[in-house]
């Protein structure tokens, strides 16, 4: 497991969030349908998620065995709020820490 990599933030409005972005930062995104975007930088990646509400950001975490971080976060008093599940290019799932907050670990295909 290493630092989180991968930020995850809900938009309402797409095309504003990534204009904003690309705008003020220079991101530049790659879209994954109408309700999902990512950007990847060398160390930090971002990814846009439309929904209806602002959920609070969704940090990250990569890894090479997404079966054992699960088994991990388990172990470690973690609670797991959404099994493992594919994504375009990978698995994820999301776990709440003892304080409360939600994360996400993923794994990118071995193809990736």
């Amino acid at each position: 497991m290493q630092m989180p990599n991968y930020l995850e933030l809900a938009t309402a409005d797409m095309a504003a969030t990534k204009s904003f972005y690309t705008a003020a930062f220079g991101v530049e995104f790659t879209d994954y349908g109408p309700e999902y975007a990512g950007a990847n930088t060398d160390r930090f990646e971002i990814g846009l998620a439309c929904f209806g509400e602002t959920p609070p950001p969704l940090p990250g975490f990569q890894t090479d065995d997404i079966a054992a971080a699960e088994q991990a976060v388990r172990d470690a008093g973690g609670t797991i709020v959404r099994e493992s599940y594919e994504f375009p290019g990978g698995r994820r799932f999301h776990f709440r820490d003892p304080g409360g907050n939600e994360l996400l670990v993923y794994q990118y295909d071995a193809t990736e």
